[in-house]
């Protein structure tokens, strides 16, 4: 079974993803974050990198996430990317994700493309306040991916907010479950973990009301 988390920057996609991986088990779950797939930029220089529209889907390299996608459901192992935000391109190593009962996609633009959102069983969207989000992509980028807070908030008004309006909000239409107040929504995150699990036993799915 395929499963997609999208969802706005901030809105606690990540937090969904890992309550879901730690609840079920990783020897359960082939995990895919898209944001392993931006595309490689070490021909450019590093000023250059820092110019490019990561909020874009041309900005990731989605069909190399399909063609895993389908190795996966095949039954056969994948090499996936590591991205480094700090010098905006990636890693030389890769990390091996084996083929598991489940395959978790998460990222705010895996509903954008239609072959890639074809591939998916289960389509979740984690809807949060935009101030809200704004706050938390504010602390993770300062503490995680050593950015300036300047810097956050200029990429936020020249491509965040736009490319959120133009790509991710349009692609919540797409969503089977819509989960308000983001991912520390715990009945609704308990409800997904429920459903998931029940599939894994092989029992009649846990529906929603």
């Amino acid at each position: 079974m395929v499963v997609g988390i999208a969802g706005g920057t901030g809105s606690g996609k990540t937090t969904l993803a890992n309550l879901v991986l730690n609840n079920l088990g990783e020897d359960q779950i082939a995990y895919l974050p898209h944001d392993a797939y931006y595309r490689n930029q070490q021909h450019l220089p590093l000023a250059e990198r820092v110019k490019v529209n990561y909020d874009h889907p041309d900005s990731l390299e989605t069909e190399l996430l399909i063609e895993h996608i389908k190795q996966l459901k095949a039954g056969k192992a994948i090499e996936r990317p590591v991205y480094d935000f700090t010098i905006y391109s990636r890693k030389a190593e890769t990390v091996r994700v084996a083929p598991q009962p489940i395959i978790l996609v998460e990222g705010i633009l895996i509903f954008v493309e239609k072959e890639l959102r074809e591939l998916f069983d289960m389509k979740i969207y984690v809807d949060a306040d935009a101030d809200i989000r704004f706050i938390r992509r504010l602390t993770r980028d300062i503490e995680e991916r050593g950015r300036t807070m300047r810097a956050v908030i200029n990429q936020y008004l020249q491509s965040v907010r736009p490319m959120h309006l133009d790509f991710v909000e349009s692609s919540k239409r797409y969503a089977d479950i819509i989960i308000p107040i983001g991912g520390l929504n715990a009945v609704a995150s308990d409800m997904v973990i429920a459903r998931l699990q029940s599939l894994l036993n092989g029992e009649a799915p846990v529906e929603f009301q």
